[in-house]
């Protein structure tokens, strides 16, 4: 792989690069303590909170992570009225993510709450509405995506989480609008609805994804992992699939092209996230013009730092550029 040709794309080409991430979205919040006994109303820890703190979530990190790489970035999604969607809009706005596809509805916005003590997550909230969305919100995001559309964009990521916004109707919408205008989708999947993705040009997945429907579960090896994803490319109509694999990289698996891309040795530290970022990266490079394979190189070069983190990380360009620059794929 040229890193030389690759650094060159990221300082020159990302900044022109209109990426929208449609679907679900959440915020994320934390806190951070310590666990000093047990409660004497009940037997569990009690966890003396010392701080906090607030991440965009879902497709919204995935927006995010575009972002810090230099992309014209939108983020589309349903949220409520409520304080979590206010906190969300000023985190985008700090980051230069339009915001205007956000579609407010009656449902609260998707928050997940984790209790943190050192590294250990002890507990987790979630506030959400699960199920597809009311028809009038769906056609009001289906508008949205239309008019963005129309007025030029390079890449579309769905992102799916199962919270009601990606459903088999609405990606059939999405994928056919996006295709009409030349425009590739990229589907990054937390839920397990494969069949809402057909003709969708990349869908990445885990191996937990890949295997939840396969009648036998593959190994994490090579030839498994192409088998698997081309069974999955004829079931699910899907274009190309790409598996990530943990400490052993990612495969690239489409009708002309098999690319299994090792990570470097390291210790894995957290998984949370990688995908989103893989998502984004396979996006920005298909928007700027690089091939699949290129693609999924600077992809799986991007998620190897995020994995070495505790929780959702971002990898800047700078961060990119110095990796390639040290050639350490």
């Amino acid at each position: 792989m040229d890193n030389q040709r690759l650094c060159q794309f990221l300082e020159e080409k990302t900044s022109a690069c209109k990426v929208l991430v449609v679907g679900d979205i959440m915020l994320d919040k934390y806190y951070y303590g310590e666990v000093t006994r047990i409660s004497g109303e009940a037997p569990v820890p009690i966890t003396r909170v010392h701080s906090s703190n607030e991440k965009l979530g879902g497709g919204a990190n995935i927006a995010y992570n575009l972002s810090v790489l230099g992309c014209q970035t939108g983020l589309s999604g349903f949220v409520g009225d409520d304080a979590h969607c206010v906190s969300m809009v000023e985190k985008l706005a700090d980051y230069g993510i339009d915001s205007a596809g956000l579609i407010r509805t009656d449902r609260p916005t998707t928050t997940k709450v984790r209790i943190m003590s050192g590294n250990q997550q002890m507990f987790r909230l979630d506030f959400e509405q699960v199920g597809a969305v009311d028809e009038t919100y769906a056609k009001e995001f289906q508008q949205y995506i239309a008019g963005r559309l129309n007025e030029s964009l390079d890449c579309v990521i769905i992102s799916d989480h199962d919270n009601g916004a990606c459903t088999e109707k609405s990606c059939a919408k999405i994928i056919e609008l996006c295709h009409n205008h030349g425009v590739p989708v990229v589907v990054d999947m937390s839920g397990h609805n494969w069949v809402n993705y057909a003709h969708a040009d990349y869908v990445v997945a885990n191996m937990k994804r890949v295997n939840q429907v396969l009648l036998q579960p593959v190994e994490n090896d090579d030839a498994a992992i192409e088998k698997a994803a081309h069974y999955l490319m004829r079931k699910y109509r899907v274009r190309n699939v790409i598996v990530t694999r943990s400490e052993k990289g990612l495969s690239l698996v489409g009708n002309d092209v098999v690319k299994h891309i090792p990570t470097k040795a390291q210790e894995l530290f957290d998984v949370l996230g990688a995908t989103d970022t893989i998502a984004a990266v396979l996006a920005l490079a298909l928007a700027g013009g690089l091939n699949p394979r290129e693609g999924a190189y600077l992809a799986n070069l991007a998620a190897s730092r995020v994995v070495a983190r505790v929780g959702t990380y971002a990898v800047t360009r700078e961060e990119l550029q110095g990796l390639l620059r040290e050639g350490t794929m």
